[in-house]
């Protein structure tokens, strides 16, 4: 389950509301393409906006329709009541495996986060992958702290930050951090433009973007035999690397899933708005020019 591919897909909305056959269909998509997890409510199934009747309704779909394909739920929030809540959701729903970043809104201190992740893991039944997206929750994780939370029970993976495009820096970063952890406990990589490089780098894991919505372009990255393969496969989705980096990863795969219609338009949570017309064509392009656009 913390290995390969992990793909994260949208939840999309209609009219505010889960739009359940939409979700459903990338679901299936997924689980067709063959992925080796699923990542629901990550930071691109926008569980930040969802409520918890919507979070564990996503859950409870994912389960059913992944067809045996493990999925793994995210659970973060603001508070730790509602953490604790939306764990106990995700595994009553079925997920094999939990997410959890911790979401603040005042910075937190190592310690706080420790106290989180020891409080969690103190009450959940299935493996905890650790998120480190700095990025998005305005926390980084020193070593130290990777550490010690890769110490408490139930953590099996760490999600860590995109890592060096060039290859001997990557390895030795992996080569640190995988010093830090207990043996059980595996390393999985964000940052789809550096998947390529990070997997050859001893990375264990990929938690994916792009899996999730074009989930085969991403198994020909992460099941690439050597790093030139992975290295082409990835340059053939260069464009939309760059997209990502101009518009953002989320409104982008928005904009894929709703042109290859496995959403309706206008599928995000507001105030999110998606790309507008000129790079919703520089989306397009970059899918027809990769052949992907069917």
């Amino acid at each position: 389950m913390f290995t390969g591919l992990s793909a994260f897909p949208l939840t999309p909305l209609h009219d505010d509301h889960l739009d359940e056959p939409a979700f459903v269909r990338i679901i299936e998509r997924l689980a067709s393409a063959g992925v080796d997890s699923i990542g629901t409510l990550g930071s691109t199934g926008s569980y930040a906006y969802l409520d918890r009747t919507e979070r564990a309704r996503t859950v409870t779909l994912a389960v059913q329709h992944a067809a045996g394909v493990p999925v793994i739920a995210g659970i973060g929030a603001l508070r730790q009541a509602h953490v604790l809540r939306y764990a106990d959701d995700a595994q009553q729903a079925g997920a094999s495996g939990l997410l959890l970043a911790p979401v603040s809104y005042q910075p937190l201190h190592p310690d706080e986060v420790y106290h989180l992740f020891e409080q969690v893991t103190a009450r959940i039944a299935v493996p905890l992958v650790v998120y480190d997206n700095p990025r998005t929750t305005g926390f980084t994780f020193t070593d130290d702290l990777y550490a010690a939370v890769a110490k408490l029970p139930h953590v099996t993976s760490i999600k860590v930050p995109p890592l060096p495009v060039t290859a001997p820096i990557a390895r030795d970063r992996v080569t640190a951090i995988r010093a830090l952890l207990p043996a059980h406990v595996g390393i999985g990589v964000s940052g789809d433009p550096v998947a390529a490089v990070a997997l050859h780098a001893g990375c264990d894991a990929w938690y994916s973007v792009i899996g999730g919505t074009l989930p085969t372009a991403a198994l020909a990255i992460t099941r690439a035999p050597d790093p030139a393969a992975a290295k082409a496969a990835s340059d053939r989705l260069r464009p939309l690397w760059e997209l990502f980096a101009a518009h953002g990863s989320l409104r982008v795969v928005a904009a894929i899933a709703e042109h290859l219609t496995l959403t309706g338009p206008d599928s995000l949570p507001r105030p999110i708005r998606g790309l507008d017309t000129t790079a919703r064509r520089a989306v397009i392009h970059a899918l027809t020019e990769a052949g992907l656009d069917h």
